[in-house]
């Protein structure tokens, strides 16, 4: 059975055609030419056939301005359009390897492994995993939403010309569509004239939940259903497996921008969306459901329920009464449809929770069976309830972030008042008074009264006001965890926890309306795990919290900013040990764990392929319940295709539940002393020289020099500031930018720096790389930080990153650039070496995409390095620098 028309070569070819022919419409032959030649000069220099750039160097030099931002921009549309080639094959790939039962991660294969234990313990491990995708609105997303969409049409239309059979006269009026969104494209500016606002991030993650993942979690659902139905027999019960948050609108840390009226917008807005999709469906429902009441018992429990909501819409009731006259299931979900409509209402009859709207789902899907429709309620009720269980009232539940440093300011203000010197107090001395305040009846401080408080404190102030607000409005579940940045004391947590008391959120011991997330980033806070845990679990106020949450704890892990501080190696050994350490403390303390990655679309900031991070982790901290997040470029390229966004969810919970029961049949897993020892040396050694190449005198001037940092501060990627306090120093940058820096300077050094350094320390010190080569074979752990090291070196392009390097003055370009390079050789090396192979990577994929790119993407690289040492830039070569950005950001799909 042939189920494609095309394949990737088919659709780069012609996608590329394309482009060419709208370039010399749109401009002229001689700018077609010029992009030609760039494009040929690039080819042939990677191919062997010129032996130097220098050209191609100079061809682009020579250029006016106004023919380089053309150039610009004709290989960042093609970047564009070859992106959705590649989307496009993957996509054939997964209905492909689908069709063929070849499909490695799918539900299939996780029903095979879950069929080799009883049942119960087969319902233990789907009751016990939840997993929870979280959007940020981390700005590394760097195209616009104008482009994305068009993008889009394009896409739609490569699907059905790839899938569907055509006649000749279908096919050629679909490529005129194409033509005409390129054309669009090329006459749509790139970069956006205006930095977006928090509203609009709140927005472009709403688009993926109601657009893409709404549909698509009903599907995993019925897959892993009949998955389990074909490998276990018994009677087993799917429960809630996913749930969706997100942080954009909420997340204040490091950005002023996200006010209360921002978040409570934020609520709104998406209680709306869902609540339409909700309406949408039931209407569809009622399509289906137009059995006649005289034929069937529709049962005395849907009598009931059908008489209760008659008794509170009256109105309503009559006129489904004679909309749908002896149609009992209409008449139900129409009165459905209005319940709907009136929550948040002034208008009484609304669902006063989801629970309400799943109850009613649940007695149509009975009646029905009652009536011999299972396969009606396989096919259309159940699939509304999963989505419903999923979704809720709320679409995605917020998260609150800010970061602890203003907490504690907002606080001590607001005691001054009261007489109360909190910032002179010691960590003991507050824990104790924190404790006390939450555990009296009477209130502390007004969160109302602001007037004498700094801008900074009466913002914390009015979030803890709004939020009684929002859970009141809203419910409890649209928003309920408050994350705290670069937590290190106990003390951190516990003043959220007395903000949250005042504010009426928390009432001791009968009621916490939040989960308290402690966000653990810096080493210092990693290796005090037991010293921050163990205190908050064993003090009373917080216990009392803890039990009225359901003794769940959740915590958060930094990967971006450990690695930003301690370097790759070091930051992935130290985030391992100390979740298997956070594992201990928790079972010490009889509290169920949920680990909190924080991880980001690059390498070095936690990125990768998520199926293989979950099966990776320590078996002692996997609970079951896991949340990730989800950021920028990332997004789009996991969610925006209907089909790639369905298989992205397939492999997370493969992944989880082979990683459940893996925990549940060997709780430690076997880790050997001697392997323990080997990471031990080698993330001492590669911390050291990290530290050692950061803190040289000259580096922060050198990564000003040699990277782009300066343009990516200023342009318009998200709401937030690029660092902290505007200082110029690697501290303060924020991990974005920093990896988004390297990575368009092709020298993606977060990702791989200082590996060598840390194994041959082990080897010098009588390690062995039979050893080195045993833990890549037989360790999880091990094997995937070296194979997503192996990415980013695979990225690396040291004669492009040298370009950069000449920008710096000769006397740090002399210090740094061999050191970076020697580094970035013998880490080559040492990896092919260890994982007993030839290439860098193991993914053929990733050679036929880099061959594919790299050509294209250097002309960009050669002319963003020209425009960077100008020190006289006119406004068009400002543009086109930044266009630079945006179009190496697509060759290299990745920024930060």
């Amino acid at each position: 059975m042939r189920l494609h028309n095309r394949d990737v070569r088919q659709d780069v070819r012609e996608l590329g055609a394309l482009l060419g022919t709208v370039l010399e419409e749109q401009t002229s032959r001689r700018s077609f030419e010029t992009v030609e030649s760039s494009r040929q000069a690039a080819i042939e220099y990677r191919s062997g056939d010129r032996e130097s750039r220098d050209p191609l160097v100079t061809e682009l030099e020579g250029l006016s301005p106004h023919q380089q931002r053309i150039v610009a921009r004709a290989f960042t549309t093609y970047f564009e359009l070859i992106n959705l080639a590649e989307e496009r094959e993957r996509v054939r790939t997964i209905r492909t390897e689908s069709h063929e039962g070849t499909l490695d991660d799918s539900l299939e294969t996780a029903a095979e492994e879950l069929g080799d234990a009883d049942v119960e313990t087969v319902q233990q491990v789907l009751d016990d995993v939840l997993i929870e995708p979280t959007f940020t609105a981390h700005p590394t997303e760097a195209r616009r939403k104008t482009v994305k969409s068009k993008l889009r049409e394009i896409s739609t239309s490569l699907e059905t010309l790839d899938e569907r059979l055509l006649t000749d006269k279908e096919e050629r009026q679909l490529w005129r569509d194409i033509d005409a969104e390129v054309t669009s494209l090329w006459q749509t500016p790139q970069v956006r004239n205006r930095q977006p606002e928090p509203e609009d991030e709140a927005r472009n993650v709403q688009w993926y939940l109601e657009n893409t993942l709404f549909e698509v979690v009903g599907e995993v659902y019925d897959e892993l259903d009949d998955a389990i139905d074909a490998e276990i027999p018994g009677d087993i019960e799917i429960p809630k497996l996913f749930e969706f948050r997100s942080w954009a609108g909420s997340d204040r840390d490091g950005n002023p921008y996200v006010t209360p009226d921002v978040t409570a917008n934020t609520l709104e807005r998406q209680r709306s969306v869902i609540l339409e999709q909700y309406r949408t469906q039931l209407k569809r429902l009622s399509g289906v459901l137009s059995q006649d009441g005289s034929r069937i018992d529709a049962g005395s429990e849907f009598q009931a329920s059908l008489e209760r909501d008659r008794d509170r819409l009256p109105g309503s009731a009559r006129t489904a009464e004679e909309r749908y006259p002896g149609e009992p299931y209409r008449q139900k979900l129409k009165l459905m449809r209005e319940r709907l409509s009136r929550v948040g209402d002034v208008r009484p009859g609304g669902y006063d929770d989801v629970d309400d709207l799943l109850v009613d789902l649940e007695v149509i899907a009975t009646s029905l069976r009652n009536n011999g429709a299972e396969s009606v309620v396989d096919a259309h009720v159940d699939p509304i309830r999963r989505q419903v269980a999923t979704f809720g009232f709320s679409l995605a539940s917020l998260d609150l972030r800010e970061h602890q440093a203003k907490h504690t300011d907002a606080i001590a203000e607001a005691l001054e008042a009261e007489g109360i010197d909190y910032h002179g107090l010691s960590e003991d001395e507050r824990v104790e008074f924190l404790t006390d305040a939450v555990l009296q009846d009477e209130l502390v401080i007004d969160l109302g009264d602001t007037d004498e408080l700094s801008d900074d404190s009466a913002r914390v102030l009015r979030l803890f006001d709004s939020l009684a607000d929002w859970q009141t409005e809203y419910g409890v579940n649209a928003i309920d965890t408050y994350c705290i940045s670069m937590t290190e004391e106990p003390s951190h947590v516990l003043e959220v926890l007395f903000l949250a008391d005042q504010a009426g959120v928390v009432s001791l011991p009968e009621h916490a309306g939040i989960d308290i997330v402690p966000l653990l980033e810096t080493e210092y806070a990693l290796s005090g795990a037991r010293r921050i845990m163990g205190s908050l679990f064993e003090n009373e106020a917080y216990a009392q919290a803890l039990e009225a949450r359901g003794r769940t704890q959740e915590i958060m892990l930094g990967y971006s900013d450990s690695n930003k501080e301690n370097g790759f190696l070091a930051a992935n050994w130290s985030l391992y040990k100390n979740q298997r350490r956070l594992g201990e403390i928790c079972d010490d303390h009889d509290v169920t764990m949920r680990l909190f990655h924080g991880r980001g679309g690059s390498i070095s900031r936690g990125g990768g392929p998520m199926n293989e991070a979950l099966l990776a982790l320590p078996n002692s901290t996997v609970t079951g319940q896991v949340k990730f997040t989800e950021q920028g470029e990332a997004i789009a390229e996991k969610y925006a295709n209907p089909r790639i966004a369905e298989r992205n969810i397939e492999q997370m919970l493969n992944a989880q539940l082979r990683a459940r029961k893996q925990a549940i049949d060997q709780p430690e897993e076997e880790v050997h002393e001697e392997w323990v020892d080997a990471m031990e040396t080698m993330a001492d050694a590669a911390r050291r020289e990290y530290r050692d190449l950061l803190e040289s005198d000259g580096f922060v001037q050198y990564f000003e020099q040699a990277t782009p940092i300066t343009v990516i501060e200023d342009l318009d990627l998200g709401s937030r500031p690029a660092s902290r306090s505007g200082e110029r120093t690697v501290e303060d940058l924020r991990a974005i930018p920093w990896v988004f820096s390297w990575t368009q300077s092709r020298c993606i050094l977060p990702g791989w720096y200082a590996i060598a350094t840390g194994v041959e320390a082990y080897l010098e010190d009588g390690g062995s790389m039979d050893t080195l080569q045993e833990m890549y074979d037989e360790w999880p752990f091990f094997q995937t930080t070296l194979d997503n090291a192996a990415l980013s070196l695979s990225r690396t392009e040291l004669e492009i990153a040298e370009r950069y390097a000449e920008m710096a003055t000769d006397d740090l370009r002399d210090r740094f650039f061999p050191r970076v390079a020697g580094e970035y050789e013998r880490t080559t090396d040492l990896i092919t070496e260890i994982g007993q192979r030839d290439t860098l990577h193991t993914r053929d994929w990733l050679g036929e995409n880099l061959e594919r790119r790299n050509p294209y993407v250097d002309p960009l690289n050669m002319l963003q390095v020209y425009l960077l040492n100008r020190t006289h830039r006119t406004d068009i070569e400002e543009r086109t620098l930044r266009l630079t950005v945006k179009g190496i950001a697509a060759g290299m799909k990745n920024t930060g």
